[in-house]
């Protein structure tokens, strides 16, 4: 302990220094709670995202309501949080129309200034201090801080704003105002999984959150499935570029990082010439031309035969994952275009197989492996994409304990019984807590580990993770890919929910899972995506009284058929849990043009007796802490064990 304290007393070197840092970490935790924002399944949807993400799923709306109360009409509030999610644009437009902006933008930078004020008074100076942008730090804090006893402080006030106008600073100011105001909206921001897939800008949506200030993401299936990739398992990567070319986002591959598809596309047209590939037809097809979709078709054909073949050796060389059930390519008779599958005969509806030999149907062929050593090339030393994994790396986790709150993508592994299902990893078996730790470790190793053996082991168990019957993110029996390509028969394509989801009511249940990962059974809630909640079926995302919450609404435009909304995003305030339920976003152009914000259904889920603190919350157990550890040095220096440096 002394050894510490001399090493705490070099950062705090009098009693002076240690009792200040005291009395400024007490004051902080008296603050209120930062706000925290949940979203999940975002499935490459950048221009919804970023939307949300401006927004704040409501925060910006409510903070303005908070400041003007009834003081602003609808109309004028609307605007002004126009204003906030899309600055450059919105006074671009406004330049167009405003007879006199020297007057609109006085207007505009009061009413910024005033929520700028009221975001900033949760906050010590000095985080918001940090937040300030360069070029207006002092200004902006001269503005939003309160000088007592000034005299004359409208007259003072007046006299910048009318300076910034009159220099021509009035546009960039504003920016920064609005740019603020979204970062001290939200203080924490937690992606719940499954960035990736479906949409067609996940890399964007990946660059956007490099910049956040404050967040942490749970790996969704979709996200490790990328991870694989990236590290060179080909089952991964072969997956990767049948889910783009089946939604027509395989420019994600070639424009988003850059990795190069010809060979695929010149195997694919040259192998399929002859073939319309109807089993594989484009879901979600924007403008493309014809001969465009129709090479996509190929492409997604070919990469689906080559994904079928490379599962199939690794199922062999692995057949603790269970994938060789999965297997089918061997059960094809070739000549009659049917297939056996647990003693029944189906008819195919595809039966050109020109790449497969039916004596060896899992052998890649000479043109096959080349394209795929380089496709594994192309994903391992992209730069780009490297870059993007190596921040889910370090910024993400299976799980994550936050606040009290227990959060993860798909589910905790359940047998029928509602216990903990026992799965093999490495020869060992592991359930709960320790099967996310254990498969966690394996993420890493897949990209860190020395030993060959266990790089490999964790660069397939990605794999395992993407799709395995007992993954904790996958959470179904099977993923039917081949069933849902070549056969008719609909009960074959059908995919059995763990057991865990149909314990979400179970209090008992529940109560395991969060005893389980150390949390109190009265406090806390389980986050959870993964399963869109089918909402136009009269589904609720609020399950167990209030203790789980499943924010999977679709907010990929894939799923919202289905869901009936836009998708589901929570807030954490101080004030308790608010729920958000989305209807689809038209367009960034409709929203700064029309001034059309999603509109969002809230429910409060749980909203506290007291306001909420930073006292009450993990950084606040981190703050007393180091409170006492400072009483602990201010103890040394007033006995002597310690000596002041003054």
């Amino acid at each position: 302990m002394e050894k510490y304290l001399e090493r705490l007393s070099e950062l705090y070197p009098s009693i002076a220094a240690a009792s200040t840092e005291v009395i400024n970490l007490q004051a902080i935790l008296n603050l209120p709670k930062g706000t925290e924002h949940f979203l999940t399944d975002i499935h490459g949807e950048y221009e919804a995202f970023s939307h949300v993400l401006k927004n704040g799923s409501g925060s910006v709306k409510r903070k303005i309501d908070d400041v003007f109360a009834n003081t602003m009409s609808a109309r004028d509030k609307q605007t002004l949080a126009t204003l906030i999610y899309y600055p450059r644009e919105k006074i671009e437009r406004i330049k167009k129309e405003e007879p006199n902006m020297d007057d609109w933008y006085k207007i505009m930078l009061y009413r910024l200034i005033e929520i700028s004020k009221g975001a900033a008074s949760k906050y010590t100076r000095s985080k918001v201090r940090k937040a300030l942008p360069k070029d207006f730090a002092y200004v902006i804090e001269e503005l939003i801080t309160e000088k007592q006893g000034m005299m004359d402080k409208e007259s003072y006030y007046a006299s910048i704003i009318s300076t910034i106008i009159r220099i021509g600073r009035a546009e960039e100011f504003i920016v920064a105002l609005c740019e603020l105001i979204q970062r001290l909206t939200v203080d924490h921001l937690h992606i719940v999984g499954d960035i990736y897939d479906r949409g067609p800008g996940p890399h964007i949506i990946m660059d956007k959150l490099m910049e956040h200030h404050s967040i942490d993401i749970q790996w969704g299936n979709h996200d490790v499935l990328w991870m694989g990739a990236a590290a060179g398992q080909k089952c991964c990567i072969a997956n990767v570029i049948r889910i783009c070319a089946r939604y027509g986002n395989l420019d994600i591959l070639e424009d988003g990082y850059g990795i190069n598809l010809l060979p695929l596309a010149t195997f694919s047209w040259k192998k399929y010439a002859k073939d319309p590939c109807e089993c594989f037809k484009l879901k979600g097809q924007g403008e493309e031309r014809p001969q465009e979709t129709e090479l996509n078709m190929k492409m997604h054909k070919a990469i689906s035969i080559i994904q079928f073949k490379v599962e199939g050796q690794i199922s062999q060389e692995y057949p603790e994952f269970g994938f060789e059930r999965r297997n089918f390519l061997h059960l094809i008779d070739y000549n009659e275009g049917e297939i056996t599958i647990d003693g029944e005969e189906y008819s195919l509806l595809d039966d050109y197989f020109p790449t497969i030999d039916p004596e060896n149907p899992y052998a890649l062929s000479e043109e096959e492996e080349h394209i795929m050593n380089r496709l594994v090339s192309a994903f391992q030393n992209c730069e780009k994409l490297q870059c993007h994994m190596r921040f889910l790396l370090n910024k993400g986790s299976l799980f994550k304990i936050y606040n009290s709150n227990l959060l993860y993508h798909g589910c905790v592994p359940l047998d029928e019984e509602g216990n903990f299902k026992s799965v093999v990893v490495d020869g060992k078996r592991y359930k709960g807590r320790a099967l996310y730790e254990i498969l966690e470790s394996y993420v890493r190793k897949g990209f860190f580990a020395v030993d060959q053996r266990e790089k490999e082991l964790g660069k397939n168990l990605m794999w395992y993770i993407w799709q395995g019957e007992n993954s904790p993110l996958f959470a179904k029996d099977k993923m039917a890919t081949f069933e849902r390509y070549f056969l008719a028969e609909e009960e074959l394509h059908k995919e059995k929910k763990n057991p865990y989801y149909n314990f979400l009511e179970n209090e008992a249940v529940m109560n395991k899972i969060l005893t389980e990962f150390g949390l109190s059974t009265e406090r806390s809630h389980i986050i959870n995506g993964h399963i869109p909640v089918k909402t136009k079926n009269g589904e609720n995302p609020i399950k167990c009284n209030g203790k789980v919450l499943v924010i999977d609404g679709g907010f990929s435009k894939a799923y919202q058929k289905e869901t009936g909304i836009a998708g589901y995003t929570l807030i954490y305030n101080s004030y308790g849990l608010i729920l958000a339920a989305h209807e689809p976003f038209e367009s960034t152009e409709a929203a700064i043009e029309k001034e059309k914000d999603i509109h969002s259904d809230s429910v409060i889920v749980k909203r506290v007796v007291s306001r909420k603190t930073v006292g009450d919350t993990d950084v606040g157990k981190e703050l007393r802490e180091r409170i006492e550890d400072l009483e602990a040095l201010l103890a040394a220096y007033r006995s002597g064990t310690i000596i002041e440096k003054v």
